[in-house]
C-alpha cells in the first residue's frame, strides 16, 4: 500500500467556535482506496480569517509531498522521524510545524486502523478503559462577579452527571506574566468556598490560568487555595521556564498540570524529570500526533504521572485524543471542549454524556463523516 495523494479541507465551524472559527482537515489517499483523516489544529491563532490558514496549508502541502506521498502508510515511525529530523537541525519542535506532523500522524494511523479493521487503540495495546471520565469548563453564570453563585452552578453540573470541571478564576488572561493582587486571590477563594459549601467533595475543580502568573503570585495563589483542594493548578507560570514551574510544584500540595503548549517527548521529558508537573495535558493535535502522545504517556507513566489531554480542537483531533485515552493505563480525565459541529459532522457523534465519553469501536479513528454536513461547512 502507498500514499498517492493528499488534500486539505477548510471547514467553517459553528458558534461558539470550539477549536476555532475555521478548522483545517487533512485527507490522505492510498492506492488501495483506503482514506485517512487528520487535523491541523487552528485554535484562535490561525483561524480568525481564512487568510491566516494559507501558511499552514502551504506547509502541509510542502511536507506531505516531500515526506509522505509515495510512502507505505504503515511506516509511521519512519515517516514521522524524516519529517521531524531531515532538515539538518534534527528539530521541528514548534507550535507552527509540529501540529502539521500531528495531522499526518493521525491520518496515517487512521489508514492503518482501517486497513486492519481495528480501532487505533487496539494497535497500541488494546482497550484499557471502557469509558473515559471527562470534564468541561464550568459555565460562567455570573460567578466571576458574584462568587456565591458558583455553588449553584456546581450543583447543576453534578445533577448532569459530572464529577469534575475547570474554571479560570483570574481574568483577563493577558498580559503575561502579571502579578495577582491579594483582593483578586481572595475573590477566587470565595468562588471555591461557594462550591465546597454547596457540594462538598463531590466535584473536582481544576484551576486554569494559561501561564499568566509570576512565580511569586503563583505561590500566593496556591497557598490561598490549598484548603479547597483543587484538582490541579494548570500552567501556574508560562511553560517556557520549566525550572520556575518546578519551584511552584515544590511549594504546594496542589498537583501541577501542564502540556497543552508543549511539543514532542523531548519537552515533556524535561517537565517530568524536573518534577514540574504530575498531570500531563499533551494536546494530541499539537504535540506530534498519536504515536508521540503514546510515548509521552509512557514517559509520564514511568514517573507515576497521569495524563489529562488538552482538547480545544476540531472533531478529528478530538477523536485522536480519545484513542490515546482508551489505551493508556495512566489516563486520568479528558477535557471535553466540544462544540455543536462535533456532534453533527460524524455519523456517530463524539458524545460527552453524564460526565463520560464512550470510545468508538469502529476502525481507525472510529469516526465517519456525515458527507452532507461536511459539504455544508466546506469553504472553497
Amino acid at each position: 500500500m502507498k500514499v498517492i495523494d493528499l488534500k486539505t479541507m477548510v471547514v467553517e465551524n459553528e458558534p461558539p467556535y470550539r477549536g476555532g472559527k475555521y478548522l483545517l482537515f487533512l485527507e490522505l489517499k492510498t492506492d488501495e482506496g483506503v482514506v485517512g483523516y487528520g487535523e491541523r489544529i487552528t485554535g484562535n491563532t490561525y483561524s480568525r480569517n481564512l487568510g491566516d490558514l494559507k501558511s499552514q496549508i502551504s506547509l502541509i502541502e510542502e511536507m506531505g509531498r516531500q515526506y509522505v506521498v509515495g510512502e507505505d502508510p504503515f511506516n509511521i515511525e519512519r515517516i514521522w522521524d524524516r519529517m521531524y529530523a531531515s532538515r539538518h537541525d534534527f528539530r521541528h519542535p514548534s507550535l507552527h510545524a509540529t501540529p502539521v506532523l500531528s495531522a499526518f500522524d493521525m491520518a496515517l494511523w487512521d489508514i492503518a486502523g482501517k486497513a486492519t479493521g481495528q480501532p487505533i487503540y487496539n494497535l497500541l495495546g488494546g482497550k484499557y478503559h471502557d469509558k473515559l471520565r471527562a470534564y468541561a469548563y464550568m459555565p460562567n453564570r455570573g460567578f466571576r462577579e458574584h462568587p456565591e453563585r458558583a455553588g449553584e452552578v456546581a450543583v447543576e453540573l453534578i445533577e448532569a452527571g459530572n464529577s469534575a470541571c475547570k474554571l479560570d478564576p483570574f481574568m483577563p488572561e493577558y498580559p503575561i506574566p502579571r502579578d495577582i493582587p491579594l483582593w483578586e486571590i481572595e475573590h477566587a477563594a470565595k468562588i471555591f468556598e461557594s462550591i465546597r459549601d454547596a457540594v462538598g467533595a463531590r466535584i473536582e475543580v481544576g484551576i486554569g490560568t494559561h501561564g499568566q502568573l509570576t512565580t511569586y503570585s503563583a505561590l500566593r495563589v496556591a497557598d490561598y487555595l490549598e484548603p479547597y483542594h483543587p484538582f490541579w493548578f494548570e500552567e501556574p507560570v508560562a511553560p517556557e521556564n520549566v525550572d520556575e514551574m518546578a519551584r511552584v510544584a515544590a511549594h504546594t500540595s496542589i498537583p501541577i498540570a501542564t502540556g497543552e503548549r508543549l511539543v514532542t517527548k523531548y519537552e515533556f521529558s524535561q517537565v517530568l524529570e524536573k518534577q514540574a508537573a504530575q498531570i500531563i495535558q499533551m494536546d494530541v493535535g499539537q504535540c506530534g500526533g498519536i504515536l508521540e502522545a503514546k510515548k509521552i504517556a509512557a514517559i509520564a507513566e514511568a514517573h507515576y504521572a497521569m495524563i489529562a489531554p488538552h482538547m480545544a480542537c476540531g472533531p478529528i483531533a478530538a477523536a485522536a485524543a480519545i484513542q490515546i485515552d482508551t489505551c493508556s493505563p495512566n489516563f486520568l480525565i479528558q477535557e471535553a471542549n466540544l462544540g455543536p459541529l462535533h456532534g453533527t459532522i460524524f455519523k456517530e457523534p463524539l458524545a460527552f454524556e453524564n460526565g463520560y465519553i464512550t470510545p468508538p469501536t469502529g476502525p481507525g479513528l472510529g469516526v465517519e463523516f456525515d458527507e452532507d454536513v461536511l459539504k455544508r461547512h466546506l469553504v472553497e
